[in-house]
């Protein structure tokens, strides 16, 4: 079976990454916010860092696919490439009729390899028209400077989807920013070869607009889901999901308020599993937290029940006697915060019990190991300026059962 993700922490086997690109040098101080981001990396040392961390994941045996390479073979398929163009050019809202004609002649003059390029690198301004005095752009340098906005984020692969059992959530972005990442791959899931023999079910997709986020679900276990409501996952987003998972078989969706902050964007930048029964935690959102347990009563009402602690909560959801949680940063607060703000708890599992981390986390990392965590380092001073680490930069496609 090529998609199955039943655990966290089940060994991984198949994982969709997306190598930066060029998409990175369209970044500037002006645009960071609207981009999501608050500085800005060196592109030559952020694919050395990525390549090294793909290069640890086949190392311990996983079979890595990009992005790029699945939306290249894509692009060669006209219904694709049209879908693609359509929804790129709604994106990109222009009101002038011929300009708007202009950009999609472009598109669709472009071989395969270039519009994919484009489609996470965007189209700047320049490029679609030379320095003949056509444009009021030209002269007018303070002008947004793209036609069509770059991916900067998808280097995250995590939150355009994620597998749930043998289910897909095509997940609906809440920046607009980020919006395009799971139009690609839901392209790529529609039309990608990989995807045609024994498809997973399609749980949630783009169209269904209530934002919810990859980095916000952690699949406990075969029949329990924890769901973050953070600043990119909402209330309706995630009923929605839990409605759909709940009539498919699963027993609990478990969901876990964290504060609506940009260092806590999603759960998994404060929470993440590591072993059968313990998880790696922020120590200061065990104060900020609220536990929600949703169930259904009946066919279509869900129920929702409050619970009191986090351990309690995670106890059951996998039907544990018990639960460890190891706390990152040691007992100073200053050095929990500095190294979660720099992706400490957001470790990717490889097995139960062996994870990925910035090598950077060096407190945190040493209580991993004394806990009994095996602690597979990466180097990440670049690739943390997005702010995200291993896991957010990972979507598992098959993990072994544990």
């Amino acid at each position: 079976m090529d998609f199955e993700v039943q655990s966290e922490i089940g060994t991984l086997k198949k994982v969709l990454l997306h190598r930066p690109g060029l998409e990175i040098e369209q970044l500037s101080p002006r645009y960071l916010p609207e981009m999501l981001f608050e500085d800005i990396p060196w592109l030559k040392k952020i694919q050395e860092e990525h390549d090294a961390f793909a290069a640890t994941l086949r190392s311990k045996g996983v079979e890595v696919w990009y992005y790029h390479d699945l939306l290249r073979e894509v692009c060669r398929l006209e219904e694709a490439r049209n879908e693609l163009i359509d929804e790129v050019m709604r994106e990109c809202r222009i009101g002038d009729e011929g300009l708007k004609g202009d950009v999609r002649r472009y598109l669709e003059a472009l071989d395969p390899e270039k519009l994919a390029e484009v489609l996470i690198t965007g189209l700047r301004k320049r490029e679609l028209h030379p320095e003949d005095g056509s444009r009021l752009a030209h002269f007018i340098k303070d002008a947004h400077p793209f036609y069509i906005n770059p991916l900067t984020n998808l280097y995250f692969a995590r939150d355009p989807g994620a597998m749930i059992g043998r289910n897909l959530s095509i997940n609906a972005m809440k920046a607009p920013a980020r919006a395009r990442e799971a139009k690609i791959l839901e392209a790529i899931y529609r039309h990608h070869e990989n995807f045609s023999q024994d498809p997973p079910e399609l749980l949630y997709q783009p169209s269904d607009l209530d934002s919810i986020e990859g980095g916000d679900i952690l699949v406990l276990g075969p029949d329990t889901v924890a769901v973050g409501c953070s600043e990119r996952s909402s209330t309706e987003g995630i009923e929605r999901l839990a409605r759909r998972l709940l009539h498919r078989g699963y027993r609990t969706v478990l969901v876990i308020q964290i504060p609506f902050r940009r260092e806590y964007m999603h759960l998994d930048t404060v929470l993440t599993m590591v072993d059968r029964d313990a998880f790696f935690v922020f120590p200061d959102i065990r104060r900020k937290v609220s536990m929600f347990r949703l169930t259904m009563q009946g066919d279509e009402e869900l129920r929702v029940s409050p619970l009191d602690s986090l351990e309690e909560a995670l106890k059951e959801a996998l039907h544990l006697p018990a639960v460890r949680i190891i706390e990152s940063g040691g007992d100073d607060d200053l050095t929990a915060a500095r190294e979660q703000w720099n992706d400490s708890t957001n470790t990717l599992a490889l097995a139960p019990g062996r994870v990925v981390t910035y090598d950077r986390n060096t407190a945190s990392n040493e209580i991993l190991r004394r806990n009994g965590i095996e602690v597979v380092e990466i180097e990440g001073s670049e690739l943390v300026r997005g702010r995200g680490g291993p896991r957010c930069m990972s979507m598992p496609l098959l993990r072994e059962e544990v």
